[in-house]
């Protein structure tokens, strides 16, 4: 199997709080919600970069959809990685998130293998690392 992820789906309890969370306090770009005549339909996507996409989706929606119950969130089982160009880009993004009400978890702070990174969750508990690495260049 090639792999061709396009889309990360992730739960939220309350889309609108989400689609402001990510639209109007991180800037994201999207049409907003879309899919609201149908049951279960309603969905906001984000555009990430070329080919990739972030989709907030009710975590009850995800359930109806995937035939899988509801169940305890945990914010451990999985981060979304944003990679940047520098240690204050990484300052910048975890500043901005803070204004949009993330809750920061692990403030930007120099790594043990040489870069420099910071965690903070959104209103639904998701993990988000920011990060510089000195081996990688993201060119925008």
């Amino acid at each position: 199997m090639k792999p061709r992820v396009s889309v990360i789906t992730i739960g939220v309890d309350n889309l609108e709080e989400s689609l402001h969370f990510y639209r109007d306090g991180l800037g994201f770009p999207t049409d907003g919600i879309v899919g609201a005549e149908f049951d279960h339909g309603s969905v906001a996507f984000f555009e990430l970069q070329p080919g990739l996409k972030l989709a907030i989706w009710n975590r009850k929606d995800i359930a109806h959809e995937t035939k899988v119950s509801v169940s305890s969130p945990s914010p451990t089982e999985f981060t979304l990685g944003h990679n940047v160009n520098s240690k204050s880009e990484v300052d910048e993004v975890m500043d901005k998130a803070k204004r949009a009400g993330a809750n920061i978890t692990d403030p930007a702070h120099e790594t043990f293998w040489g870069g420099y990174s910071g965690h903070f969750q959104d209103p639904d508990g998701h993990l988000w690392e920011v990060v510089w690495n000195p081996a990688w260049d993201f060119v925008e």
